[in-house]
């Protein structure tokens, strides 16, 4: 079904040109030996595994789906989906960006983001299994115990074992502070949990010998509320002394949900009855754990959504070339045949660039945070670390939220090209839009992720972060403004950043009376500041493709069309979103709910 070839050229370009990884791996002493050859090696061995392994297996396993045994309460992936993990262990791709002492492979986050770029564009529905077993390593790498760690992130880094983050119930999602998990402490150190969890992704599956479920639950004494929640250890199977897999401990899969895509993916709702479990870090501070694997999430739900941008891109993109239709309205271009290529079409043109302007913008901030993530982490100077650490937490929000909003209009652009054939599913489109609908949604809709960026993010510290970055935009327009060739770039860039300013600053001033004040403005205000982000990124990559537009590589002539593409057609975006942020809460509140 359709096709995939993954994107090396332009990772390539995001990786040495614009950001320059290698440079910035001289400074990280644990990545001073890897070059441009080990990266580029590494992204091709990952493209042969994401197009010829995974990529055959996501039509067919969005058709069959996972298959729930009530008998044994176990599920069954669909074929291949079990083999396919197999070789992926067998590669040794789910250590790649792990520590040695781990047995990882001990390579930066941001070629390990790369990767993910292309696993999630050839099955997004089959990466979630390893992409959560990251994050549940991620969790319990900063607050395991020492057992935990020994027990359990050897065989989660090697891919043996798998991981899941359980914490949505019935009647809480978002809300976490809800929950009715108990967790009864018994006389070994261990702990007795009862209570029931549903939406948990690859929550029970028979792709791993075991499955670590990271449990959010409630202690006998906790205090209400969120300041209440404690986080433990959940596994499948008892490990033994030894590390093998023991007797099957109290968790297990009730059913499995019937949902509008990654059908490939098991959301289990989970039992947990008398479940024995472990805590992970300090009595009651479960959320500020979890918060760990939550990040790691929110970041691969954008990375989700950029892999269906770019996959559902290509597809569109192959299909207007060869699919004919009318005439070119300036003339015929295929006089050789009845009608001309639909790629002739300017509306066409626009949607297939809207789809290539955000898988590129996407690009370019997954690959730019990536970094700052492997600087937080190991840069030796504490005060880059903690700048780092800061433009990763304001970034986080902008990569859940915008990039899944544009991949949900950018998979709907390319189904669209199509016509008629967009929603027949033998073209494999359609699933496209119905995987990428549900990015916006969980990991906290983005309705939440707004209100993070804009309440927790910037308000809550008076604007520090977001300043930060903006003297860097301001820097990037002063270095720039008077390069002529820069300037369709620059001046809206410069503009933009003056109006974002101007904008918090009114919010801020009006929450101080009202706080539904956040509520009405977050929405609109995340999509203004990630245009603000995408904008600084595409005028960076416009500055090198002029440079080398000359060059003789059309490569550069392609990044500066979809850069002008963005700044005409998309930026304008930010002019109605202004608008609509500055307009209030009273237009949203003052009806009377009975009169809805």
């Amino acid at each position: 079904m359709g096709q995939y070839v993954a994107p090396l050229r332009d990772m390539q370009f995001v990786l040495h040109e614009f950001l320059n990884v290698t440079e910035e791996f001289k400074n990280l002493p644990a990545y001073q030996e890897i070059d441009a050859d080990i990266i580029n090696q590494v992204l091709e061995e990952g493209a042969k595994f994401t197009q010829e392994v995974l990529f055959p297996l996501n039509h067919s396993g969005d058709r069959e789906g996972c298959h729930y045994d009530a008998a044994t309460k176990t599920v069954t992936t669909p074929k291949g989906f079990k083999e396919a993990y197999k070789q992926y262990v067998e590669g040794g791709w789910a250590a790649l960006a792990c520590d040695p002492e781990y047995g990882g492979q001990g390579l930066p986050v941001s070629l390990n983001n790369s990767f993910y770029e292309m696993l999630n564009s050839s099955n997004q529905a089959w990466t979630m299994y390893p992409g959560l077993s990251h994050g549940a390593y991620e969790c319990l790498k900063e607050h395991g115990t020492d057992d935990q760690k020994k027990f359990y992130l050897p065989k989660l880094v090697s891919g043996e074992w798998t991981g899941t983050m359980c914490l949505t119930e019935a009647h809480c999602g978002t809300d976490l502070g809800l929950l009715r998990t108990k967790a009864e402490p018994q006389a070994d150190g261990t702990y007795s949990i009862t209570g029931s969890k549903i939406f948990i992704s690859a929550g029970e599956h028979d792709m791993s010998e075991n499955i670590v479920h990271l449990v959010l639950a409630r202690l006998p004494d906790a205090p209400e509320g969120s300041k209440g929640i404690s986080l433990f250890l959940v596994p499948k199977f008892l490990p033994n002394a030894d590390g093998t897999v023991g007797k099957r401990n109290g968790i297990t899969c009730g059913a499995i949900e019937e949902k509008m895509g990654i059908h490939g993916n098991s959301t289990c709702q989970m039992n947990l009855d008398g479940a024995i479990g472990t805590l992970i870090g300090q009595p009651h501070k479960g959320l500020n754990a979890m918060f760990v694997f939550m990040n790691a999430a929110r970041l691969g739900v954008g990375m989700q959504s950029l892999g269906l941008t770019e996959v559902a891109y290509q597809n569109a993109l192959v299909y207007a070339k060869d699919r004919i239709q009318m005439r070119s309205l300036s003339g015929p271009k295929a006089p050789d045949k009845p009608a001309d290529p639909i790629i002739v079409h300017p509306d066409v043109r626009r949607m297939l660039l809207t789809a290539k302007a955000y898988a590129e913008g996407a690009r370019a901030l997954t690959s730019y945070v990536a970094l700052q993530i492997d600087r937080e982490l190991n840069h030796p100077d504490e005060e880059v670390r903690k700048e780092a650490a800061g433009e990763v937490a304001l970034l986080t929000p902008i990569v859940k939220a915008f990039i899944t909003d544009n991949g949900w209009i950018a998979t709907s652009e390319a189904m669209q090209v199509y016509g008629g054939h967009g929603y027949i599913s033998e073209w494999g489109m359609e699933q496209y839009v119905r995987d990428a609908r549900i990015n916006m949604i969980y990991e906290g809709t983005n309705t939440v992720q707004s209100l993070d960026l804009l309440g927790r993010k910037i308000l809550m510290d008076n604007g520090a972060k977001l300043r930060a970055f903006g003297e860097k935009v301001k820097a990037f327009v002063e270095e720039n403004g008077l390069d002529e060739q820069m300037a369709e770039f620059v001046s809206p860039l410069g503009e933009l950043g003056e109006k974002v300013g101007k904008l918090t600053m009114e919010i801020g001033m009006k929450a101080f009376q009202n706080q539904d004040e956040v509520g009405a403005a977050a929405v609109p205000y995340l999509r203004v500041v990630g245009h603000m982000v995408f904008s600084y990124f595409f005028a960076q990559m416009a500055k090198i493709a002029l440079a080398k537009k000359d060059s003789g590589d059309k490569f550069y002539e392609s990044k500066l069309a979809t850069a002008r593409f963005y700044f005409a057609r998309l930026y304008p975006e930010t002019a109605t979103l202004i608008r609509q942020a500055r307009s209030g809460s009273s237009n949203l509140m003052a009806l009377d709910a009975d009169l809805f």
